[in-house]
């Protein structure tokens, strides 16, 4: 097993993984186009960007992505930059607790909705990607145990009688020349079980099936694979998952989509005549950073309303440059702009920049301009080896605007919790309990930066 943190640690590339550099190369060719895996919302780079291969130290080094990637049987965990410490050989355990905290981040992320049911964690899994196979396969079993999905679809077939519509063309052409008059080519709509969500949910089951070791996962999966088992076999894309939606009768499904777009939006994976050779589940840590931070202010705050990504305004008065705020914060008094930023700062004392980048500020800056505001915020991650969640404020005067002062907050936000990566790992044990104090802390700290400021 080896622990590549995001941009910091290197290890030496063994002969084991002489051609991986060739598979994930073949993996970014032809992954599915998303804004996950671009480079600057571009997909012109043609050689990939989850691992750095340094051929002339033969070292190899992780970027910005963070999950698992399986080759060949052999693992290689991507972890989060904000836990390194060159001091620190990580266990395990520390390893597991580590992963234990990017599901709690995913937990308020909107791409995915962990099930109201989860009580546990299951039992001990070998990675967090292990963790949310269990999730999605005991609750997509559970769930088609009680309900199954059935949708209409348009069905062109051959009857005795006439059923919605006559397809009169194919009558004449198909029927009626061959001597097949009392047989009728209608098209009418039917409630049938062999859907595309149900295709979708029997592809991803198989994927998942062919990945995970843990002999609890595959017998879920195993079950759902059988309920399925009459359900045409087809690839999915995550495309398909975001197109489809739900009358009230089926609104508990949403949760199944949610999970299987999470996985056909992040995994990568390379068989050859069927003998998976890589697979790999990996996320932008900067998406998930912002995605977290907005959904914790949007449900644990009560007092302040958050939206995401406001994108009406220009920098331009040619609206060639779009502004895109991570967040827009409101409530009846005032609005907010903030924004998120997964960089590790404070961590050079005599750094008088507290390794806040100009170019943050600058971009501050246009918000501030172009939105009418003269407060601004920053959000960065607190890091392992920051034992104090540190705050700089850097006031601006606007000399077109007779000086007039524009501030901006840079705030290190608490979403690490210390004592867990000390203590044994707890296989039977949920999330929320696991992250209660760290939950306290945060929106504690959160309700400190934006009430006084919207109030």
């Amino acid at each position: 097993m080896i622990n590549l943190f995001e941009y910091q640690n290197k290890v030496d590339i063994q002969d084991s993984f002489e051609g991986l550099e060739g598979f994930l190369d073949g993996i970014w060719n032809s992954r599915e186009k998303n804004s996950y895996y671009s480079e600057n919302g571009k997909n012109k780079i043609e050689s990939q960007r989850f691992l750095q291969f340094i051929h002339k130290s033969k070292e190899l080094k992780s970027n910005k992505y963070v999950g698992v990637i399986h080759y060949e049987g052999k693992k290689i965990n991507l972890l989060p930059k904000i836990f390194f410490d060159s001091e620190i050989e990580y266990s395990s355990n520390e390893v597991s607790q580590i992963q234990n905290h990017l599901l709690w981040w995913l937990s308020y992320c909107r791409k995915i909705k962990f099930p109201n049911y989860q009580t546990s964690l299951g039992s001990s899994k070998s990675d967090f990607f292990e963790v949310l196979i269990y999730l999605f396969s005991k609750y997509t079993r559970e769930l088609l145990n009680s309900s199954i999905y059935q949708q209409y679809e348009e069905v062109t077939s051959e009857l005795s009688f006439i059923k919605g519509r006559l397809n009169t063309n194919a009558y004449i052409n198909e029927n009626l020349s061959k001597g097949k008059w009392h047989k009728l080519n209608c098209s009418y709509d039917a409630f049938i079980f062999d859907n595309e969500f149900n295709r979708i949910i029997k592809y991803v089951t198989t994927l998942l099936f062919n990945i995970t070791s843990s002999l609890e996962n595959k017998k879920n999966l195993r079950e759902i694979l059988f309920i399925l088992d009459e359900v045409t076999d087809e690839r999915a894309t995550s495309e398909q998952c975001s197109r489809i939606t739900f009358n009230p009768m089926f609104d508990h499904f949403a949760t199944v989509r949610d999970y299987c777009q999470l996985f056909l939006n992040n995994c990568v994976s390379f068989d050859y005549k069927n003998d998976l050779k890589l697979f790999a589940f990996l996320l932008p840590m900067e998406y998930v950073f912002e995605d977290f931070i907005f959904g914790f202010i949007d449900k644990e705050l009560e007092k302040v309303m958050a939206k995401a990504q406001r994108s009406d305004t220009y920098l331009d008065e040619g609206k060639s440059f779009n502004l895109k705020p991570d967040l827009w914060l409101k409530t009846d008094q005032k609005s907010i702009i903030a924004d998120t930023k997964y960089k590790i700062v404070y961590s050079d004392e005599k750094d008088p920049k507290k390794g806040i980048s100009q170019t943050d500020l600058y971009q501050m800056l246009a918000y501030a301009i172009r939105f009418k505001v003269n407060e601004i915020i920053l959000f960065y991650p607190s890091t392992l080896e920051n034992t104090q969640e540190e705050e700089t404020e850097i006031v601006i005067k606007d000399a077109l605007a007779d000086g007039k002062e524009i501030t901006i907050k840079a705030f290190q936000l608490p979403i690490i919790n210390r004592q867990l990566l000390d203590i044994e790992l707890i296989t039977n044990n949920n999330l929320t309990l696991l992250f209660e104090s760290t939950s306290k802390e945060l929106k504690y700290k959160l309700e400190k930066i934006l009430i006084p400021l919207v109030s």
